[in-house]
């Protein structure tokens, strides 16, 4: 078994529900386990326009390859009507395969760990929130780079 994360967004529709229902997807993926859920987050678009957008990080256990995993989230994201009409377009639901154990992957399709991941608040505020001292391959402690999002407003949605 190999510790994942996995990042969760959407901006259109109904956002809240789409990372919810995801979330519960995520936990049907076959022979995968959740172990932790962050908290939500509300964050402004980066390099787009649109709504805000409603975030979360989950940690599991999977025993597929990373390739699999990447197959069964784009799935989950085809059931939720996910377009890629352009790059950072608005989105119903994004699955992104953040960290895949400490494996550097760099292949057409998938890229580990997640190439923005340490730009990104919406990914390392709830990333930290799930595992505090998580080492990233190749950029040290996750929480080192804090400091680099500053400027990019993030606020935990209240249960």
């Amino acid at each position: 078994m190999v510790v994942v994360y996995i990042g969760i967004g959407a901006n259109l529709g109904e956002p809240r529900a789409a990372v919810l229902a995801a979330i519960d997807e995520c936990r049907l993926i076959d022979r995968t386990r959740l172990s932790a859920v962050s908290s939500l987050y509300r964050s402004a678009p980066i390099d787009s326009s649109g709504p805000d957008y409603v975030n979360a990080v989950v940690a599991a256990e999977t025993a597929l390859t990373a390739l699999e995993l990447l197959t069964a989230l784009q799935h989950i994201e085809a059931r939720h009507g996910r377009r890629r009409p352009y790059r950072n377009a608005p989105r119903s639901l994004d699955l992104d395969l953040l960290m895949y154990g400490q494996e550097v992957i760099d292949l057409p399709d998938l890229t580990i760990p997640h190439p923005r991941l340490h730009k990104r608040s919406f990914v390392l505020v709830p990333l930290i929130e799930l595992a505090s001292r998580l080492e990233i391959p190749g950029r040290g402690l996750a929480e080192h780079w804090l400091a680099e999002v500053t400027d990019q407003a993030i606020e935990r949605i209240p249960d």
